[in-house]
């Protein structure tokens, strides 16, 4: 899922795959949409201009793709959908051929060059190399970088002078959907198991594919030729990818023209006079189908279709991870409600609204509040697997109906599934069939893109601040050895951020996608249970978090500098207590170091009173003796707190008692003051 803002550092005057305004930025001058998926149209339903370059094949997807977002009636209590299209941005639009240097005037005397680049993600997904004003970068949107797909922009003419090292590129804003240390099947090796999964099947089985999103076009065409069969699509699916053939008029003849790569195969052309069909089809009568599935055939209904499911990748031991929800994509091939605006309405009314559905159960409400807090943090509105038709002629549902759609799809969803075996235990074929076929990058494949243009930054793109601050993900550990630059903008922006309280016992969220937290607290884990805790960080040492550069950042001299000359006293570093009294340092995250004194560690007195020796301290200071543990002293406090805590410690510890004064007994406060 993107989190791109879509402001691009070295052209200000740009914006890229995000098409809201920013209150603290100028309007752009040019925006740039990269391929159709949703999470990349934020905001381009409203604009107006400037105009917006993108490939053709994106564009004519996007003038004839569908979406209905809904919100809810409160005084109807009802929810209500609208269709929305992007058919009044045909004059805003403008395509660029691919691998063509185009120069684009932003203003008088302002000018760029931009060349599009195939991502190989979907149809008319594309890399944009901008260049201008000494400065290029490289933006990748959504990629599957497999290893032929580096080879060929190493050789490709527009890229060899930043792939043999003769420019560099000064930031690649990177598709980072994926930054776990574990590879993927390529695209041909997934389709490959899929095709040997099918011949197991009699010659009579119909398969029913679940393509809810653009990019399995691959998988249709291998699918058609295997089984000598055409695709069933709704009628949806057939506008969509009729729109990538253009028919022209040449006096007495009809000449084809092709957008995309795959758009011959898929919607047909003509040789001569023979006019050839391509595999997708709108007869039901056929082996495969992809019809949308809140408007399935009668024949994709039946009870002995199996079904055809991808996945990102399998692991040795078995585990598959799910595709749906991940890197974005979510249902945009799929006229399925959307339930925009819920995050933007009052809670308490959405509340309320849900306590009065008698219909819902006390958990399906919590779940479906849950639900949109989540999708209102990753900006993404939640989904519902619902036909257009029941909505109505008025384009209403019931709310407890819909929202409870929306529960049971939360609940059934997870990242992790079982592997299906190929012939089960009785003998019968399984009625689903999985696959490995990512459409983005695994890390391993993005350290490899990084590697070939070796830029001076990257910038990632897909990015949950909460889950790297607690993983110690940084772009430096992520890819640093592959870049020419040491100082690294996304982490000091991270390292800007208030670091969060981690527990003492080094226990971390248990909210993380990617860590078993039962096996974390000492419960026995089995073989799957381990394979998924290892999908961390691919590095893992526990200084993640560099300073790039920033001597200020982390450094506990400057920082002891700053307060000495604010005349406060700094303390030496914490060194917590283990149950055998010893003290262990444990090592920060470096980079993270905590700016607001009242969040770093605390300790003890006797490392304050540096005239103690601090061997016997610690050593009488123990969990095993009677000894009570003293308190602590802030970071921040005054030179006149800091003399009565150590006056107190002396008081407890024994001795002649000196007096402790307060500020208001003690300073002549108690006197009055003098005439003038």
């Amino acid at each position: 899922m993107s989190t791109f803002n879509g402001i691009v550092a070295e052209f200000p005057d740009i914006r890229i795959d995000f098409f809201r305004k920013h209150p603290d930025a100028p309007p752009p001058l040019a925006c740039f949409l990269s391929h159709v998926h949703s999470d990349h149209l934020a905001g381009l339903e409203s604009l107006r201009s400037p105009f917006v370059y993108c490939s053709a094949a994106t564009r004519e997807i996007l003038l004839r793709l569908e979406r209905y977002p809904c919100r809810i009636n409160y005084a109807k209590g009802v929810l209500e959908a609208r269709q929305q299209t992007y058919k009044h941005l045909a004059r805003v639009l403008k395509p660029l051929p691919l691998e063509t240097p185009t120069t684009i005037e932003l203003r008088p005397g302002l000018h760029i060059q931009a060349t599009l680049f195939d991502a190989n993600h979907c149809p008319g997904a594309v890399m944009f190399l901008i260049e201008g004003n000494g400065k290029s970068i490289l933006y990748t949107g959504d990629v599957r970088a497999e290893p032929w797909f580096v080879t060929n922009l190493t050789r490709n003419p527009f890229l060899i002078e930043y792939t043999h090292a003769l420019k560099s590129v000064d930031k690649i804003y990177l598709d980072t959907s994926f930054t776990s240390d574990m590879p993927f099947q390529t695209k041909a090796q997934g389709i490959a198991e899929l095709l040997g999964k099918v011949r197991l099947y009699p010659k009579d089985t119909v398969f029913h594919f679940q393509a809810w999103t653009y990019g399995y076009e691959d998988v249709w065409l291998a699918l058609s030729k295997a089984l000598q069969s055409p695709i069933h699509v709704d009628d949806y699916k057939l506008l969509v990818y009729g729109a990538l053939r253009n028919r022209l008029s040449a006096g007495k003849h009809v000449i084809d023209q092709h957008i995309s790569a795959e758009a011959a195969s898929l919607t047909g052309h003509t040789c001569g006079n023979t006019p050839h069909p391509g595999c997708l089809t709108s007869d039901t009568d056929v082996r495969l189908h992809s019809c949308e599935r809140g408007n399935m055939c009668a024949v994709a209904r039946s009870p002995n279709v199996v079904i055809i499911q991808p996945i990102i990748t399998r692991l040795p031991n078995g585990q598959q991870l799910a595709e749906a929800g991940v890197g974005g994509g979510g249902e945009d091939l799929e006229r399925e409600a959307e339930l925009a605006g819920l995050f933007e309405d009052d809670p308490t009314a959405l509340a309320e609204l849900l306590s009065a559905c008698k219909s819902l159960t006390e958990s399906e409400k919590a779940g479906i509040l849950g639900l949109i807090s989540q999708a209102a943090q990753a900006r993404k509105a939640p989904s519902l697997s619902l036909a257009n038709s029941i909505f109505g002629d008025n384009l209403s549902a019931d709310l407890a109906a819909a929202l409870r759609v929306l529960c049971d799809q939360n609940s059934e969803s997870a990242p992790w599934i079982s592997d299906s075996k190929a012939v089960s235990g009785n003998g019968q074929l399984p009625k689903v069939i999985h696959f490995p076929y990512s459409r983005h990058s695994s890390y391993p494949e993005l350290c490899e893109l990084v590697n070939i243009f070796q830029p001076r930054d990257v910038w990632p793109c897909t990015v949950n601040p909460k889950q790297w601050m607690i993983d110690g993900i940084s772009i430096q550990s992520l890819f640093g050895q592959y870049c020419s630059g040491t100082t690294f903008e996304h982490d000091l922006k991270m390292a800007s951020f208030t670091p969060m309280t981690v527990p003492e016992d080094g226990s971390q969220d248990c909210t993380s996608q990617v860590t078993n937290c039962s096996a974390e607290k000492g419960s026995s884990a089995d073989d799957d249970d381990l394979a998924i805790k290892t999908l961390t960080s691919p590095l893992r040492e526990p200084n993640r978090f560099p300073d790039c550069g920033n001597p200020r950042v982390g450094d506990p001299a400057h920082l002891r500098q700053e307060e000495e000359e604010a005349g406060e006293v700094t303390l030496n570093q914490a060194q917590p207590i283990d149950a055998a009294g010893s003290g262990t340092t444990e090592a920060p995250i470096h980079g993270l170091q905590p700016l607001i004194p009242s969040l770093a560690q605390k300790r003890k007195y006797v490392e304050i009173d540096l005239s103690e020796d601090t061997d016997q301290a610690e050593a009488e200071d123990s969990q095993r003796t009677n000894v009570s543990i003293v308190s602590t002293l802030p970071l921040d406090c005054s030179a006149v707190r800091e003399g009565a805590y150590r006056l107190a410690l002396a008081n407890a510890a024994g001795g002649d008692f000196p007096a402790i004064s307060l500020l208001s007994t003690d300073g002549h406060h108690t006197f009055a003051d003098e005439e003038l």
